[in-house]
């Protein structure tokens, strides 16, 4: 979101002037309009608006008149409101026409997500409304500082057709960044042709790359276009390039230099118009000084590097990930699940070797686990508890319910059995009480601000064996 025009039209001063400082230190350049003639104003001068978040405003119609007003000066322009909890008074004429609606006061990871939302509605209206992957903005989401180098120098390489080199650790989602760097071109219209270099038999890949002739070799019984041809005016994506044979990589090569390549049993030049990002886990300066990779075709594919971050260097993104996660899989109807804060306390000491790739393994796998349920600490694989997390992420005091789930406001699309949920809840909150009371039920019953006897009942209710049964309370 680097460099967004954004208004905020709002009459609360004190709101506005948070909202600004978290806007501009995500990149935002912020105006603030608090009337209909300020906006009028704004809108004479034709000055250039990314996103309208649109608040309060005097007098008490003055909201809807004002989102009408934004309306027909630009259909186009993204809107989120942002109106009190509870209160649809006169808004709800807004729903159908903004992109987001926030409930006042805003959460902070609730704005992320309601600007990611802007994000997804202008890149469907950049690409004329075509629809886009799914999976593009997956490991985009967050708002830590390397995630906002990444789509920083996304934007900047975008529109030129300089090589891209994409280096990170395998699952950081380097081939998300390559469809938005072409979502983002000129060559948006055109294909998106991914190729793994490391998947591909060696003496297939020339064959996959550039095609082949009828009778070129054994077992080619037709002409076949090669993945040159099938990007032809679009990009075409290099994955794992650090695992391409050195004989290849010369032919690879002398395509980038000449922008010409012949199919396999053919003389016959092509044109290559193509724009090449490449991508590898491998330190390729390592490789070259082991002989297992060609400076001058290093140099060639590294005119505009970008690094992924890992996972643990991005932890700060973790809660905004995984409620991108769970909200994907309920759209794709495969379930839901919610995390305790302590659960992802836990989950924010693990180091996430696999990633991205890793987490979205485990929440698929969370989901399958505890359907719609809530996923405390001890729930968590073993794997991902790092030895004393349990301790570390158990505070002393009394249990936070306001916040003891993640993002719990998303109804899941199949609907749910609430008073099931909340029994699940209930039952999950008494046995964490319990467990951080050492097992006595006084303890737990006062962290839970219960009476001992109704305590001891409610764990009858559930099933939950007395811990205390030979202590003495």
């Amino acid at each position: 979101m680097s460099a967004f025009q954004t208004i905020i039209v709002d009459d609360d001063l004190d709101r506005v002037e948070s909202l600004r400082i978290i806007l501009e230190y995500h990149d935002h350049r912020v105006v603030v309009i608090a009337d209909e003639p300020s906006w009028r104003a704004y809108a004479e001068t034709g000055a250039k608006t990314d996103v309208v978040l649109l608040g309060p405003c005097s007098p008490d119609n003055g909201m809807l008149s004002l989102y009408e007003q934004i309306r027909a000066h630009d259909g186009h322009t993204p809107i989120i409101a942002m109106v009190e909890s509870g209160d649809d008074d006169g808004t709800s004429e807004l729903d159908s026409g903004v992109v987001a609606k926030l409930s006042l006061p805003i959460r902070h990871h609730d704005l992320n997500n309601a600007l990611q939302q802007v994000t997804a509605y202008r890149e469907h209206r950049h690409m004329g409304g075509e629809a886009r992957s799914i999976e593009l903005f997956r490991t985009l989401v967050g708002s830590s500082s390397g995630v906002r180098q990444v789509r920083k120098l996304i934007e900047q390489v975008a529109d030129s057709d300089a090589n891209v080199l994409l280096l990170g650790e395998s699952g950081t989602g380097k081939e998300v960044v390559a469809r938005n760097v072409h979502y983002r071109s000129t060559r948006r219209y055109k294909p998106f042709v991914p190729v793994n270099c490391g998947a591909i038999p060696s003496e297939l890949l020339e064959s996959e790359l550039f095609g082949h002739e009828k009778g070129a070799f054994t077992g080619a019984i037709s002409a076949r276009r090669g993945r040159f041809e099938m990007a032809e005016g679009g990009t075409l994506f290099l994955d794992e390039i650090g695992d391409m044979p050195l004989a290849m990589q010369v032919k690879l090569l002398r395509v980038l230099q000449e922008r010409t390549f012949e199919r396999v049993g053919s003389n016959k030049s092509l044109v290559a118009n193509v724009r090449i990002i490449a991508a590898t886990h491998n330190n390729l300066e390592d490789a070259i000084a082991a002989g297992r990779f060609r400076e001058d075709l290093y140099y060639r594919l590294n005119v505009f590097p970008i690094e992924v971050p890992p996972l643990r260097e991005r932890i700060e993104d973790l809660g905004l990930l995984i409620n991108d996660l769970i909200s994907r899989m309920e759209h794709e109807g495969r379930g839901s699940v919610r995390l305790t804060p302590t659960a992802l306390r836990v989950l924010c000491q693990y180091q996430w070797p696999g990633n991205v790739r890793e987490l979205a393994n485990l929440i698929e796998r969370l989901v399958i686990l505890y359907p719609y349920g809530v996923v405390d600490a001890h729930d968590i694989p073993e794997k991902y508890r790092v030895e004393g997390t349990l301790r570390e992420v158990r505070p002393e005091g009394d249990l936070d319910l306001s916040s003891v789930v993640v993002d719990a406001k998303t109804l899941p699309r199949e609907g749910l059995d609430l008073k099931e949920y909340l029994s699940q809840m209930e039952c999950r909150l008494i046995q964490q009480a319990l467990d951080d009371a050492g097992g006595v039920v006084a303890h737990a019953a006062k962290r839970l601000r219960m009476g001992r006897t109704t305590l001891v009942e409610k764990m009858r209710k559930f099933g939950i064996n007395r811990r205390d049964e030979m202590t003495n309370i």
